[in-house]
């Protein structure tokens, strides 16, 4: 067991509980019933807040979901991602993806418990919360470390600010000499903390950027007596540095993109 949780616990948290993660736009539209779970953002067309994270299909209906789900992003331009995770249906639901012609990448699923967590920091780096008074940074950095609009981005941190009530959203911006390099976030859930959106700029990756923020956030979780900390990591890229930090990956899959 990791931090007290049971296998079938673990999977929850890294599988299902995520897709609680993220706050919503105005427009954000939720898609959620037991055999199916979407979101789609007409103003947010670049990716992120444009997804189905599970879906469970038959073998009489799956093409025809498919293709309305496709049909259903393109006529607004948007960008969307399909993960199929290890209770996905039909089995074969990937190769069906992937003859549409979506791309994919393969992300693994990874958690830690906290207090087995020692996250060597950076010198010279200094990590901050976001607020009103430094929002327009954070979102300039995360677009361009992910490249793409700012606007609709600094719309929905600024909504995420204004809410009084939503104490689950955690930004936070990275800076060097007083510039701004890097950011990282993560989702306050009932029992864990689901690390998500972390980004360093170009020039300044690989020099401590990436561990401070997480070793700041892990720091945040744990001061809300959180145990246990998740995040769905690229495999080529974020998930070999989390494994080496001390996370343990817990189920690989798949997720496709239509661009």
């Amino acid at each position: 067991m990791l931090a007290g949780f049971t296998r079938e616990e673990l999977l929850h948290e890294v599988l299902v509980s995520p897709r609680q993660a993220r706050g919503a736009y105005a427009d954000t539209q939720v898609y959620e019933r037991p055999d199916w779970f979407q979101l789609l953002t007409p103003s947010f067309r670049e990716g992120g807040f444009n997804e189905v994270a599970f879906a469970r299909l038959g073998d009489d209906e799956v093409e025809a979901v498919i293709d309305a789900t496709l049909a259903q992003y393109a006529a607004q331009g948007i960008r969307f991602r399909w993960t199929v995770t290890p209770d996905c249906r039909p089995l074969d639901l990937a190769e069906r993806l992937a003859r549409r012609g979506l791309r994919s990448e393969r992300v693994v699923a990874m958690a830690a418990a906290i207090e087995d967590l020692q996250i060597p920091e950076a010198d010279g780096i200094v990590v901050e919360p976001v607020g009103p008074d430094n929002v327009e940074l954070h979102a300039d950095v995360t677009a361009r470390g992910w490249n793409v609009d700012p606007a609709p981005i600094l719309a929905y941190q600024r909504s995420v600010l204004a809410d009084p009530t939503d104490d689950r959203n955690h930004l936070f911006l990275a800076r060097r000499d007083g510039e701004p390099i890097g950011i990282g976030n993560y989702a306050a859930l009932p029992r864990s903390a689901f690390l998500i959106g972390a980004v360093v700029l170009e020039g300044q990756r690989s020099r401590g950027a990436y561990r401070t923020l997480l070793a700041h956030r892990v720091r945040h979780a744990a001061a809300r007596g959180l145990a246990l900390v998740t995040t769905h990591a690229r495999a080529t890229t974020s998930a070999p540095i989390l494994t080496r930090l001390g996370f343990v990956p817990v189920v690989e899959m798949p997720v496709f993109f239509n661009r």
